[in-house]
């Protein structure tokens, strides 16, 4: 799958409606009583950025992405302005926001993930577009600097760490991320009069899994 690492405008994000979905197969036994169960282990994020166009000159920035990335053939980045951080979106990045692993004394590779928890439940999500530069390590405790202590890869969302961590250490991070997205239609129609007039273009986007 081709991908360009470039954000869709944030100005055109800004005001979209979206969020995540998931996918859930529900049997009803003779009984009355449901099985339920999901073939997706992570969830799929869906928008639609027409919702974001105040201005004429947004459509046109809206098409020259479009044509930029030749409709659903190419992916790219979107920011999801509720949910974009390693933290609660109102507060600023900490290099403890989020446990991403544990030392075993010799590897030095992790992934970047951002736990939700809800109750006794946890869901882990591999985070894959960290946005660079936004990225804050640290190791039981300590915060590293990134260049000396830690590499990121701002396209897989993997952690290098210069110095494997000790066994038992534990590997915490914070960051801010993209979704990696693609357009889910390759027609986008657009009317300025009708547009002026109220009506916004339907312009719908959808998670890829990279």
């Amino acid at each position: 799958m081709s991908f360009h690492e470039v954000q869709f405008p944030t100005t055109l994000s800004f005001g979209s409606v979206g969020g995540p979905q998931r996918r859930t197969e529900v049997v009803t036994l003779v009984n009355g009583f449901e099985e339920r169960n999901t073939p997706w282990a992570h969830s799929r994020r869906s928008y639609d950025a027409g919702l974001a166009m105040r201005s004429v000159d947004d459509l046109g920035t809206l098409i020259a992405f479009f044509e930029a990335r030749q409709g659903q053939l190419n992916g790219f980045r979107w920011k999801d302005w509720s949910d974009y951080k390693s933290c609660p979106v109102s507060q600023e990045v900490r290099f403890d926001d989020q446990v991403i692993g544990s030392g075993d004394g010799s590897n030095g590779l992790f992934q970047l993930t951002k736990t939700y928890v809800s109750g006794a439940q946890r869901y882990a999500r591999p985070i894959h577009k960290p946005v660079a530069g936004t990225v804050r390590v640290g190791v039981d405790g300590a915060a590293l600097v990134e260049g000396d202590d830690f590499t990121v890869n701002s396209e897989t969302g993997e952690i290098t760490l210069i110095s494997s961590p000790a066994v038992g250490a534990e590997v915490t991070a914070g960051f801010e991320f993209d979704v990696p997205v693609r357009f889910d239609t390759d027609q986008i129609q657009t009317s300025v009069a009708s547009f002026k007039a109220g009506d916004v273009p339907n312009v719908p986007i959808v998670e890829v899994r990279v």
